[in-house]
């Protein structure tokens, strides 16, 4: 047998044994007595990273020192484990739960942050429903209002920021959309919309330019009686948007809809006039 095999196989032996060795020693604080030794455990096993081993502790020790002094570390801790675990529902209800516990600790400015942070994990990609992000803002504004000084306010500004810019990808997609399905309409209301919501948007020059377009198409499959009001907006919507992006790539193709529209309020003028 060569040296390297030999010294890999003692080194498996050696992991295997520490895991065993581990195992049964995280089992006895488990299934013990000493609670103290619990609490001990527990916050090691989390500050190494270690929080499926820490989780099950602190939650037998939840009830244990709720009326101790411990008690106010213990629910610190359960709030972060949890975190740490990645369940942002449960996280961010413990973390509510200690600021109004515990309304005198030091840790109530973190954990009013983490619980606004946990809305904020739980904000899902911008196509999805976006209720928890509406919440996670509301909850970051909160936190700043209540703790305008605080060290915090510049992470709460860049999640805001995060968060306002998944609803304005969503608002402007939902516009995109309904433009894709020829609801040319309901694309001018929606477009509009991000404009008035989102007015420095970094998609705001194809905003204006599909405001353009769905209004000249709008006008285009409409009634010979609503043609000429319609076509009157698409001309406004052309001058918003040259204004706005002289040197737009759309620049081009917005000419050709304004002359478009010229011309066909020619032929109407020339229709009413019964020339």
């Amino acid at each position: 047998m060569s040296f390297n095999k030999i010294f890999t196989n003692f080194f498996i032996y050696t992991f295997i044994l520490a895991l065993l060795i581990s195992c049964s020693e995280y089992n006895k604080v488990l299934k013990g007595s000493d609670y103290n030794l619990k609490f001990e455990k527990a916050i090691e096993y989390y500050n190494n990273d270690q929080c499926y081993k820490s989780l099950p502790l602190l939650e037998e020790l939840m009830s244990y020192f709720r009326m101790t002094s411990k008690g106010e570390d213990v629910y610190y801790y359960y709030a972060k484990n949890h975190y740490c675990m990645g369940d942002y529902y449960l996280a961010g209800y413990y973390f509510k739960r200690f600021v109004k516990n515990f309304p005198q600790s030091v840790r109530v400015e973190e954990c009013a942050f983490n619980s606004a942070a946990c809305l904020m994990m739980n904000s899902p990609d911008y196509y999805l429903d976006q209720s928890e992000s509406y919440k996670a803002i509301d909850e970051f504004q909160l936190f700043m209002s209540k703790y305008p000084n605080s060290y915090l306010v510049d992470s709460c500004d860049k999640m805001v920021s995060d968060l306002r810019g998944r609803l304005e990808r969503k608002s402007f997609e939902k516009g995109k959309l309904y433009f894709k399905m020829e609801k040319f309409r309901s694309a001018t209301i929606a477009l509009n919309t991000t404009i008035l919501e989102f007015p420095d948007t970094e998609f705001k020059e194809e905003v204006l330019f599909l405001i353009l377009k769905s209004n000249f198409l709008f006008a285009s499959n409409s009634v010979d009686s609503k043609k000429v009001e319609r076509f009157e907006e698409s001309i406004k919507s052309y001058y918003t948007f040259v204004d706005s992006f002289k040197s737009s790539k759309f620049v081009n193709e917005a000419e050709s809809f304004y002359l478009s529209t010229i011309d066909e309020l020619e032929k109407l003028k020339k229709t009413t006039n019964g020339i």
